[in-house]
């Protein structure tokens, strides 16, 4: 009588009921254009010869609607790796401060872009002609 079965419930006892997962809210996809995206087409508009600055970049930016205050971090990082890439080159400065331009053959790609878009828009039904 001293060996008694050993008690297989103290590891259940002290255990805490676990909490159900909270599922949260589907995330809604982005609308609109990414960051580089914007930063591609405020370069590509400047005429300035020798580029744009990260302040005026910001600007156009908000210009557009982008919530620059709060993402900073991503505009810096974004102009960082489109200059790594080769879409722009830095003319003045380094990291993410200075003056930004595009490179001459993601110039060309921007170009022939908006060209095919401008030629290849909404094409009449077949019986309009």
């Amino acid at each position: 009588m001293a060996e008694e079965a050993p008690a297989a419930a103290p590891a259940a006892s002290p255990a805490k009921p676990k909490a159900a997962k909270k599922k949260s809210a589907p995330k809604k996809p982005r609308t609109g254009p990414s960051v580089s995206e914007l930063i591609v087409k405020a370069v590509a508009a400047s005429k300035e010869r020798n580029g744009v600055s990260l302040a005026a970049l910001k600007k156009n930016l908000a210009a557009e609607g982008y919530d620059v205050d709060k993402n900073k971090a991503r505009v810096k990082t974004t102009v960082k790796g489109l200059v790594a890439k080769g879409t722009l080159v830095q003319t003045k400065g380094t990291g993410a401060s200075g003056s930004f331009k595009m490179s001459k053959k993601a110039e060309q790609t921007v170009l022939q872009s908006a060209a095919r878009s401008q030629v290849g828009g909404v094409s009449p039904p077949p019986g309009d002609q």
